[in-house]
């Protein structure tokens, strides 16, 4: 009974981990030490509720519009231009797995245009992975002991074909049929930050805010996830940004749920642009040996698996 639990946890840690899209989309993994937190007692104490506080007045930043906004975010990445040279990105680097022990897990995620995008992550000596070759997707869980890829979810499908693509959500966003408004200026981590509301062509609305300084992305809201049997808001903050020949590129999310305590970090250790991603990649395999064990924790030593590209981007110096 125990090892099932403990599988229970881990496939739902998992589930979530393998629901990323693009790195700025990361994706929040929570432990069993998040899941005994938020378990309720038989007979819970109601505490008292302090009044919430006043709401700071929002921080006063230039008045620009959206499509401004936006044109300022765009150049402060790299520029236009510059990003629709990019034809595959391979990110490798470290998620937080949670447990007893501070556990991180080596990943790598390989995107090719138009939209296909591969995921692996990597514990116990097996490798998990969730592709999408563009029209149809699948994932392998052998931590579970399941040998057999098995298709995308219908909601898990329809995440993914609603996904940025390989350069985020902002660039190139009206030829992505996608609307966007400046709804106000809200203070983010202590960063005034501009709040853009966009809507995308199948009229799904997401906020992004705009660091009114930087001009680059400080929080962007994700898909609500059920957790602990209830749907709650998901928000990723992304910071450490570093440029890598001539972009700039978030090397740090973290992933926060409304009502969990603990957060979700992503690291990027190394990034490559345009390397050669094979199709193959992104081929569903055949049924693949599992060892018949439950994941406790990740390995010392554990390897990123990439059989496609070789990342030779060194991490350059933080801004």
């Amino acid at each position: 009974m125990k090892k099932q639990t403990q599988m229970r946890k881990y496939s739902a840690m998992c589930a979530v981990a393998l629901g990323i899209a693009v790195f700025w989309f990361a994706p929040a993994a929570f432990s069993q030490k998040v899941e005994r937190d938020l378990t309720v007692s038989p007979h819970p104490v109601r505490p008292k509720v302090a009044p919430a506080p006043k709401p700071a007045p929002p921080p006063v930043l230039p008045k620009l519009t959206a499509a401004q906004i936006i044109d300022k975010n765009v150049a402060a990445r790299g520029g236009l231009a510059k990003w629709r040279t990019v034809q595959s990105m391979t990110m490798s680097g470290q998620m937080d797995a949670g447990g007893k022990v501070d556990t991180k897990l080596p990943y790598t995620l390989q995107i090719k245009r138009p939209n296909k995008q591969r995921l692996a992550i990597d514990f116990a000596g097996q490798t998990a992975l969730q592709v999408f070759d563009g029209e149809k997707g699948w994932k392998l869980r052998p931590y579970l002991n399941r040998g057999t890829p098995e298709p995308f979810s219908p909601e898990e499908l329809s995440k993914t074909e609603d996904g940025p693509g390989l350069d985020g959500p902002l660039i190139d966003y009206a030829a992505k049929g996608s609307k966007v408004e400046l709804e106000g200026t809200e203070t983010v981590e202590g960063k005034a930050t501009y709040r853009i509301k966009l809507t995308n062509k199948r009229g799904h609305a997401s906020h992004i805010w705009i660091d009114g300084t930087t001009f680059l992305e400080a929080k962007i809201e994700g898909h609500p996830r059920r957790f602990d049997g209830t749907m709650r808001e998901v928000d990723t903050y992304l910071s450490d940004y570093r440029s890598v020949d001539g972009l700039t590129i978030p090397y740090i999310a973290e992933t926060r749920l409304q009502g969990v305590k603990a957060s979700h970090k992503m690291t990027v250790d190394k990034v490559a642009l345009n390397s050669t991603l094979d199709d193959g990649l992104f081929v569903k395999p055949a049924s693949v040996p599992t060892k018949q064990r439950v994941f406790t924790t990740a390995p010392a030593s554990a390897s990123v698996v990439n059989p496609a590209a070789t990342v030779t981007s060194e991490p350059p110096k933080s801004r």
